[in-house]
Parts: structure tokens; C-alpha cells; sequence
């Protein structure tokens, strides 16, 4: 699925031009002579000068279909990778668990994009109420990316989605510069064993979650954050609000 320009076609006007052009010299365009082979393409070049704007309606028709072809590509890799995409257990869900759309987030805590995002997405899930949203921690800008997600990872193993979506929010909302001790004071005031969770997230169970996310991305051809799949489409991005909701009602037209 892809916002592009409307669908425009050659004009008739430019196939007949050129296909008058190419009988003038020649019924077969391979028996031209080297003469009428730059005869003709000064007469095509012509007709293109006088008549620029066939060039854009090619070009869009081009650009059509590579989207297309893109869609339908997205739309495969979301079918091959279903089951890791949309049922692990690991992952952090927020919205509403049995909502008709389902949304998948890669995101980076560090990352700007992500963070711009984050109130779009939260208000596309207060509004629109019926949207089920799950979280894949996929850390890709360095050492502190990896140690929030797995703190973040690590709270979810050990206090389960609630205190996973605290954590979560926190980190959405905080600066870059993270640490263990700043990740500590996530869960001050909270029933959490903090100390449980810095033990447990160094763990392999944690190290592998991370791994199984950054092999799920790279499947879905995934190599920046945010991204979206939602639902078959794959948006790779910033995506704003409105852009959201108009993918989202979208997907509901087509059932």
C-alpha cells in the first residue's frame, strides 16, 4: 500500500508523433542507416523539448508501477514472516489487545524519529480506540540503544506488560543519554525487583529476543527505525498522524 501521484498514461498524441517519426524513416527500425538512425533521433528529441510534460507522465507511470511491484513485495514479506510479526510473546502490546488493525513498531529508544513519532501513534490509539499495537525492540544506534532495550526487555521478563509499557513510556519520553543507573530510576516507586531485572538482562533469553528482532527486520528489509508494518503494508519511516489514519481507514475499506 502506497500514497503516490495519480496513475497517468502516455498521451496518444506522443505514440502517434513517434510513431510517425520511425514509418518516415524506416518500416524496420534495424535497417536505418546511421544517417536516418540520428535523423530520428533528433526528431524524437524534438518532440520531447516542444512537449516536456510526456516526460513526467512517464515517469509516473513508471513510478506507478514499481509501487506496485513494491506492494505486492511488502505484502509477501508480511505473509512469510506472520507468526513472528504478530504472535510473539515477547513483545510489548499496548492498545487494544483484540482491536481490528494490528500495528507493528521497530523503534530505537535514541532514535529522534522514533520519539517524533510516539505521540502520533499514541493519539492514533486513543482516538481511534479499536487498534492493537505491538512493540519490536530493535536497537540499531549503539551500546545505549542495546542496554535500554534490553532493561526495557528485561522488565517484561520479570513484571510482565504493565510495568513493560512504564518502562516503555519512560524511555519514549527521556533523553539519549542512558545508563544503568538512570534506567534504575524507571522503576523507582514501582513493586518491581530492580535488581531482578539488571540480572536478568544480560541474560541469553534477553540477547536472543534482540537477535530474533534484528533477523525479523532484516527479513522484512528493515534497516532504519521507526517502522510500520501495519497490517499488510510496510511503511518504512516517519509516518504522521493523519497519514496513519488514512492507511488505517484504508485497510479497513478493503476488509
Amino acid at each position: 500500500m502506497r500514497f503516490t501521484r495519480p496513475f497517468l498514461t502516455l498521451s496518444a498524441c506522443a505514440l502517434t508523433a513517434l510513431s510517425v517519426a520511425s514509418a518516415a524513416w524506416s518500416s524496420d527500425l534495424t535497417d536505418l542507416t546511421d544517417a536516418d538512425r540520428d535523423a530520428f533521433r533528433a526528431e524524437v528529441r524534438a518532440y520531447l523539448m516542444d512537449n516536456p510534460e510526456i516526460l513526467m507522465e512517464a515517469i509516473a507511470v513508471l513510478q506507478e508501477r514499481n509501487d506496485q511491484l513494491a506492494d505486492v513485495s511488502d505484502s509477501n514479506l508480511v505473509s512469510a514472516n506472520a507468526v513472528a510479526l504478530f504472535e510473539s510473546p515477547e513483545d510489548l502490546v499496548l492498545g487494544n489487545p483484540e482491536g481490528d488493525i494490528t500495528l507493528v513498531e521497530f523503534l530505537d529508544y535514541r532514535c529522534g524519529y522514533c520519539k517524533k513519532a510516539h505521540p502520533d501513534v499514541a493519539a492514533l490509539l486513543e482516538n481511534d480506540g479499536n487498534i492493537k499495537l505491538i512493540v519490536k525492540e530493535f536497537p540499531i544506534l549503539g551500546e545505549a540503544s542495546v542496554l535500554a532495550s534490553r532493561f526495557a526487555i528485561a522488565t517484561h521478563l520479570e513484571a510482565g506488560n504493565e510495568a513493560y509499557a512504564q518502562v516503555h513510556e519512560a524511555l519514549m519520553n527521556g533523553g539519549n543519554n542512558v545508563t544503568e543507573g538512570s534506567l534504575k530510576r524507571l522503576l523507582r516507586g514501582t513493586d518491581v525487583d530492580v535488581d531482578a531485572v539488571i540480572e536478568r538482562m544480560n541474560s541469553d533469553e534477553v540477547t536472543q529476543i534482540i537477535a530474533q528482532n534484528h533477523a525479523l527486520g532484516q527479513a522484512m528489509q528493515i534497516n532504519g527505525t521507526p517502522a510500520f508494518v501495519m497490517e499488510t503494508a510496510v511503511v518504512r519511516g516517519y509516518v504522521p498522524y493523519d497519514s496513519m489514519v488514512e492507511i488505517v481507514a484504508e485497510l479497513r475499506a478493503q476488509g
